[in-house]
């Protein structure tokens, strides 16, 4: 299964901590990439890429200015697109339907997310219908599409966490 997240909306000045979370979220539980909209911001990019490239990959992370062409351009290979959003379909109700669908495209949006996103996507879905954050929401998204999301290896890193009961176990290579 290939899983590429779009975040939608991002805003340099008001978005920049969120926007990477996601992208940590992203890379930590298995997806391919994530693609920003929004404004250009080239700190982020630059944040993501750092993180990769010390703590494994591959993980890909890149700006496009026009969200609405990355979704086009996926549906037209052939994807399916799921969008994040309190108002949609319990993600345990489609789960299922959606993994067997191969390539995702996870869609998430910000504070005011266009009527288009909700009109493109395969797939309206929520982890709750309330109020939370876009970070928790894909997080609980990759782990329900994928069982394996907790397992998820890197290679290439340059810094490995070995579990540990009490302290911090980190080896750098």
């Amino acid at each position: 299964m290939e899983i590429v997240v779009l975040r939608i909306g991002h805003r340099a000045h008001r978005d920049h901590r969120i926007s990477t979370h996601c992208g940590l979220v992203a890379r930590a539980l298995g997806a391919k990439e994530i693609i920003y909209s929004g404004e250009k911001d080239d700190k982020l990019l630059e944040s993501i890429n750092r993180i990769t490239e010390k703590w494994g990959g591959p993980f890909g992370c890149r700006y496009e200015r026009s969200w609405k062409k990355v979704a086009r351009e996926w549906k037209e290979g052939g994807g399916k697109i799921a969008h994040l959003t309190m108002y949609g379909m319990p993600i345990e109700e489609k789960a299922g339907e959606i993994r067997k669908s191969g390539r995702i495209l996870i869609i998430v949006g910000g504070e005011k997310v266009p009527r288009d996103a909700y009109e493109i996507s395969d797939w309206n879905i929520s982890v709750t219908n309330q109020p939370h954050s876009e970070i928790a929401a894909l997080a609980i998204t990759l782990e329900k599409l994928n069982p394996n999301a907790l397992k998820t290896e890197f290679k290439n890193a340059r810094i490995i966490i070995s579990p540990s009961e009490k302290g911090k176990n980190v080896r750098s290579i």
